[in-house]
């Protein structure tokens, strides 16, 4: 038996839910997350400039990580409907990672998107696309501590 990796309560559910079904139905509810992407805060609309651009996305996604005095992160991100995998990715990690410590989102594993079982169902490229999400959040609340 593959130990899972230990991950904070709000990714492990979303894992678990994702492992639980069988591949085509992953892909719906990925879709499912896709639909569920928070808007962004109407601050952002007057200020595209606060937001990062992930580069190893093929879609144009943006992501912005503001970490509290209390050390709370919350993630917001901006992905095209056009772009349904890349746009589910970002909600997994804005719906997973908000609310976390700084501490508990950097100790997310860098694979974590290769655990949700969906390698078989979507390109590579994509999973890099995700993994890519991860690192750049991961980073941003790096630079918010330090600052």
């Amino acid at each position: 038996m593959e130990t899972m990796p230990s991950l904070p309560d709000s990714l492990a559910r979303i894992r678990d839910d994702f492992l639980e079904l069988e591949q085509q139905d992953r892909l719906l509810l990925l879709l499912e997350f896709a639909n569920d992407l928070p808007e962004l805060p109407d601050r952002f609309r007057d200020h595209p400039d606060l937001l990062e651009r992930v580069e190893e996305c093929q879609a144009p996604v943006f992501i912005f990580v503001e970490v509290d005095d209390d050390d709370t992160v919350q993630m917001f991100a901006t992905a095209p409907r056009e772009a349904p995998t890349t746009r589910g990715f970002a909600s997994i990690l804005v719906q997973g990672l908000s609310g976390l410590s700084a501490s508990e989102v950097l100790a997310v594993p860098d694979d974590f998107p290769q655990t949700i079982g969906l390698s078989a169902a979507v390109s590579p490229l994509r999973l890099r696309g995700m993994t890519g999400l991860l690192g750049r959040a991961k980073r941003q609340v790096t630079a918010k501590q330090a600052a």
